[in-house]
């Protein structure tokens, strides 16, 4: 795999590669080609620099005795961004950086499927910043994203869709689902909107009045 496509447009979702289970080499392709710039945490670097990537930003809190000047030396240009901060995970960083550089979007992999600290921690914790930036967490299986009190998108008939409340969620409201909300409430652990599907080809819309949801389309 070669590097990715430098295509300085702030429309477009810069990458996050962390350190849990590998997408597909397809997935990871399609969405090097479009990120503008590509930031590795660290434990994912000797992964990414053996399939000869070229990425932007080493991230981390470089607890892992790692070789900088040899990195340095396979990739040119690279910065360094060291965060010890132990009160934050090192995904939580990478995101805080973006939103410091002004980017708006960002695509995120390589999150979930190791460790189920890690993967439920990574999925729940995006929702904070959904104010800042526009973040979707990919893996093989599924998109995840918050939604901001209201969505729209159009889906083909049977397109797997979850909402799964990060603590409570209010007033929910939902057309174009196989099974719609009607100013419900979710709430983590004892009531999860999980393995629903769109109704027809058209548009689901969604509200939500209070808390935090986070949509997930689904495949197998």
């Amino acid at each position: 795999m070669s590097s990715h496509h430098i295509i300085r447009n702030d429309q477009e979702p810069a990458l996050i590669i962390a350190n849990g289970e590998e997408c597909t080499d397809e997935i990871l392709g399609q969405l090097l080609e479009w990120s503008p710039l590509v930031v590795v945490l660290d434990g994912a670097i000797h992964k990414i620099l053996a399939k000869g990537i070229k990425i932007d930003v080493l991230l981390g809190d470089f607890d892992r005795n790692l070789n900088l000047e040899e990195i340095k030396n396979q990739q040119s240009d690279i910065q360094i961004v060291h965060t010890p901060d132990q009160e934050k995970t090192d995904l939580e960083k990478a995101i805080e950086y973006l939103i410091e550089k002004g980017h708006k979007a960002v695509n995120i992999i390589w999150a979930t499927g190791k460790r189920a600290d890690h993967s439920i921690t990574n999925i729940t914790n995006i929702v904070r910043y959904k104010n800042q930036i526009k973040a979707v967490l990919i893996d093989n299986h599924s998109k995840i994203f918050p939604v901001n009190n209201s969505f729209e998108k159009w889906y083909p008939k049977g397109t797997g869709i979850s909402l799964i409340p990060v603590g409570i969620a209010s007033g929910i409201v939902t057309s174009g689902l196989k099974y719609n909300l009607n100013n419900e409430q979710l709430s983590l652990g004892f009531r999860s909107g999980n393995s629903n599907e769109a109704a027809d080809d058209g548009f689901v819309k969604i509200e939500v009045s209070e808390g935090e949801l986070l949509l997930m389309e689904c495949w197998d």
